[in-house]
Formats: C-alpha cells, structure tokens, sequence
C-alpha cells in the first residue's frame, strides 16, 4: 500500500521572508537574478543597503548563507569600501576623503572643523540623525583635491569655510 501524495504548494519567483518584509523579497530576486554567484557580493550588498539604509549583521549573514561565502569575507567587503555602512545613517551624510591628494590640500583640517562643528568624530551619527560623518581612502577625484561627498554629490577644491557652512545648513534643516 502506497501513501497518497499530497499536493505540492507552488512555489514564488523569490522566498517570503518570515517577517512579511517586502524588502527581503526584493533583495532575494537580485541574488536569484545573478544566480547565486559569490562574485555579485558586491551588487548585492548595493542593494540590500539601498533597501535597507545600512548594513546590519544579520543582514550580512543571510547575504553570506545565500551567496555560499564565509561571513568574514562578506564582513570584509562591507567594511572595506566607505559607501557601505554598519549602522543607520543620518539624514545627511558628509565623507571626506583622505587620500595622499586631499591630504596634502589639508583634508586633515576639514575633517578636523566638522567634527568640531558637528560634535561628532569620523565614523559617528549626530544624536538628531541630521548628519553621519565618514571618511574614504580614496574618491578617485585626486584632480580636485581636496575632495567630500555630500548625501552622493562630489564636490571638489572645497575649503574649511565653505564646508563648514554647509555643514551648518544641513544641521539647521527641520
């Protein structure tokens, strides 16, 4: 005697992650969209950051698993390139480059006035979230030292005051 089968639920295009969060969908259709392949790690974490605002160990975990790659590696890239972040991000965001270049064209002295006018230092949030201050090894702008990406924007040749005052800005913003 033979047990009766049963039917097979159809299955979706991408899993439906237990928390009902479209989000994972969305980064599960990239991942399946390059196969599964380790070398899409770093568009995969593009995209999970774009989805999510930042990169949370968990997060990092499950892009592991699904890519078939040791958390550490995952961990490493995401710590490596300054447009990954860890944490939550404010609402503006300011990354100063600290490349031979820009060092040279006093980078060093513009990081320096906006940790102090924000009250924060490189790698920190303001406790209003208005404003998350990074650095990058290098932006590849070496033409227009000293270079700073403000929320995505280059700007290059940028003195203290100028930055100083945008700074400001973004902090008054409601």
């Amino acid at each position: 005697m033979t047990a009766p089968k049963t039917a097979r639920k159809p299955t979706t295009s991408a899993k439906q992650h237990p928390s009902g969060d479209n989000r994972f969908k969305i980064l599960e259709a990239t991942m399946k969209r390059h196969q599964y392949q380790p070398d899409a790690l770093i568009e995969v974490l593009h995209k999970a950051q774009e989805l999510f605002g930042y990169l949370s160990n968990d997060l990092l975990l499950m892009i592991a698993h699904s890519l078939r790659l040791p958390p550490s590696r995952v961990y490493g890239v995401a710590t490596f390139y300054h447009f990954f972040s860890l944490a939550p991000q404010g609402q503006h965001s300011c990354a100063i480059c600290l490349g031979t270049a820009c060092y040279v064209k006093g980078a060093a002295a513009l990081l320096a006035s906006v940790e102090h006018e924000a009250g924060i230092k490189a790698g920190d949030t303001t406790a209003d979230n208005r404003l998350s201050l990074m650095t990058a090894r290098c932006l590849g702008a070496c033409g227009i030292a000293p270079a700073v990406v403000i929320d995505g924007e280059v700007a290059g040749n940028v003195s203290t005051e100028q930055l100083v005052a945008q700074i400001r800005e973004m902090l008054r913003e409601s």
